[in-house]
């Protein structure tokens, strides 16, 4: 019995996901990520994600600089707020419980959504893109921040 025979058998007895799931334990692992990760390498990553953490840390208390360098200055706040008055060192913003409905904005919500509606509302900024650098070193900075914290996504 061919391997081909034993998944067309299957997508008939199972249906199509179950075909599926029948075809790739006979397919085998993937090839993904089949290298471990050299420690030369976990370092870099290490040192990449602390840099975007440490541009966060400093938008996040409003340096100036900062906010300038990332093409954000006149975007983040016109009230002369920065996220660190309503959130000392970002420990209360609870980025573990996202995605969930976000009262606030009447929605579902990503991190993302909720660092530009402080933006918006609370320091009368302009939302960024959520592709920026700046919103990247916010949330990392953010997440960072809460670092041994239990995922629950979707808790209020």
């Amino acid at each position: 019995m061919t391997t081909r025979f034993k998944i067309r058998c299957s997508l008939r007895r199972f249906g199509l996901v179950g075909g599926i799931a029948i075809a790739a334990v006979f397919a085998g692992p993937t090839n993904a990520h089949k290298d471990p990760v050299k420690p030369e390498q976990l370092k870099l990553y290490q040192e990449a994600f602390m840099e975007e953490v440490r541009k966060g840390d400093l938008l996040f208390h409003g340096d100036q600089a900062t906010a300038e360098a990332l093409g954000v200055a006149d975007d983040l706040s016109k009230t002369g707020m920065a996220c660190a008055m309503c959130h000392p060192m970002a420990s209360d913003t609870h980025p573990q419980a996202f995605p969930k409905f976000q009262p606030q904005i009447a929605k579902f919500a990503t991190l993302r959504d909720m660092i530009n509606w402080c933006i918006e509302k609370p320091m009368q900024g302009v939302k960024i893109d959520p592709e920026s650098e700046a919103m990247k070193a916010l949330e990392a900075y953010i997440t960072w921040s809460n670092t041994g914290s239990v995922l629950q996504p979707g808790k209020y």
